[in-house]
C-alpha cells in the first residue's frame, strides 16, 4: 500500500459545503449590481421631504430594489456599468406639499421627471439645469411661482415641457428657444407677461405652443418673422385669454403645418386676411370675442379641412356666420407622456 494511502484529505465533506456555499456568496455580491451611491442619497433626501404617501410605499435601502424589496414607487433604473441609475422619477397626484425638492437636480442620469398634480410651491430652482440628460419634464397643477430659471435653457435634451397650472410670473425666457429637440411646450395658466419670444419661432420641432390663460401683450406680428423658416413644424398654436392687440398678419400663412389657431378672448382687430384660408391642413380657427369687423372671406367656409369657425362676439358686418360645435379639441396628454 502506498503511504499516501493513509494520509486523510484537509477537505471534509462539510468543509467542502462551507467552502462552495462561501463562493456562491461571493460571486453572488460581485454579479450584484448596486445602486450608485449618489442616487441613493438623493432619493433618501427627497424621501425625507416628502409627505407620508409616498414614503409608506419607499422602503428597503436600495430605490432601485433588492433580493428583498421591490423598486420604490415611481423610481424606474437602468444599468450603467457596474451600477443602476435612476433614470425616470414619478411621483404625482400624491399631494406633495412643500418647495420643490432641489435634491432632485442630483438625479444626474434623469430622463423623465414627473411631479405633476401635487402641492409644491415656490421656484423652479437653478439646479435644474443639472439635469442634462431630461427629456420630459412635468410638473403642471402644482403651486409654484416665481419666474421660470433661465437654467432651463440648459436642457439640450428636452422634447416635453408641461409648466402649466401653476402661478409662475414673469416674461417668458427666451432661452426656451436654446432647447433644440423641444416639441411640446405647455405654459397656459400662469401669470406671464411681456410679449411671445419670437426666438421661439427658431424650435425646429415645435409641434405644439399653448400659452393661453396668462396677462400677455403685443401683437401677433411681432412672434412671427418676416424672413426665415419660422415655427416650421408648429400645429397647434393657443394664445387665447391674454391681452394681445393688433391684427391677423398675412404671414401667419406660412406656418403651413398649423391645424389649430386658437386667438379667443384678446384685443386683436381689424380683417381676417383671406390669405389665412390658404394653410393647407387648418382645422380649428377660433377668433371669438375680439373686435374683429368686416366679414369672414367665404374660402374660409370652402376649406377642405376647416371643421370649427367661431366669430362671436366680435364687430363682423351680419351675416357673418360660425361653423360647427365651437369646441376645440385638446391634445392627449399620451402625446406629452
Amino acid at each position: 500500500m502506498s503511504p499516501m494511502a493513509n494520509l486523510k484529505s484537509p477537505f471534509t465533506p462539510t468543509s467542502v459545503c462551507f467552502f462552495c456555499v462561501f463562493l456562491l456568496l461571493l460571486l453572488g455580491g460581485v454579479a450584484e449590481s448596486r445602486t450608485h451611491k449618489r442616487d441613493v442619497k438623493a432619493l433618501n433626501e427627497i424621501k425625507s421631504s416628502l409627505g407620508w404617501r409616498v414614503v409608506y410605499a419607499w422602503v428597503g435601502d436600495d430605490p432601485c430594489g433588492d433580493s428583498d424589496f421591490k423598486p420604490w414607487t415611481g423610481v424606474i433604473c437602468s444599468q450603467q456599468g457596474d451600477y443602476r441609475v435612476v433614470t425616470e422619477l414619478k411621483v404625482y397626484a400624491v399631494s406633495i406639499v412643500g418647495p420643490f425638492p432641489t435634491a432632485v437636480t442630483n438625479l444626474l442620469d434623469l430622463t423623465t421627471l414627473d411631479l405633476h398634480s401635487n402641492k409644491l410651491t415656490g421656484p423652479i430652482p437653478p439646479q435644474i439645469g443639472k439635469l442634462k440628460h431630461l427629456r420630459s419634464l412635468n410638473l403642471r397643477w402644482n403651486k409654484l411661482q416665481d419666474v421660470i430659471p433661465p437654467e432651463i435653457g440648459e436642457l439640450k435634451k428636452l422634447t416635453h415641457l408641461q409648466l402649466s397650472f401653476n402661478s409662475l410670473k414673469g416674461e417668458i425666457p427666451t432661452e426656451l428657444a436654446d432647447l433644440p429637440e423641444l416639441r411640446y411646450l405647455y405654459l397656459h395658466e400662469n401669470h406671464f407677461v411681456g410679449k411671445v419670444p419670437p426666438e421661439l419661432g427658431n424650435l425646429p420641432n415645435l409641434r405644439h405652443l399653448d400659452v393661453s390663460n396668462n396677462y400677455l401683450t403685443g401683437t401677433i406680428r411681432d412672434m412671427i418673422r418676416n424672413t426665415g423658416n419660422c415655427f416650421p413644424s408648429l400645429r397647434n398654436l393657443y394664445l387665447n385669454n391674454n391681452h394681445l392687440t393688433g391684427g391677423v398678419p398675412e404671414q401667419l400663412a406660412n406656418l403651413s403645418n398649423l391645424e389649430i389657431l386658437y386667438l379667443s378672448y384678446n384685443k386683436m382687430s381689424g380683417i381676417v386676411p383671406a390669405k389665412i384660408s390658404t394653410i393647407p391642413r387648418l382645422t380649428y380657427l377660433y377668433i371669438d370675442h375680439n373686435s374683429f369687423s368686416g366679414r369672414m372671406p367665404d374660402v374660409f367656409y370652402q376649406h377642405p379641412y376647416l371643421k370649427e369657425i367661431y366669430v362671436d362676439g366680435n364687430l363682423f358686418k351680419q351675416g357673418t356666420e360660425s361653423k360647427g360645435t365651437h369646441k376645440v379639441l385638446e391634445v392627449a396628454d399620451t402625446e406629452f407622456l
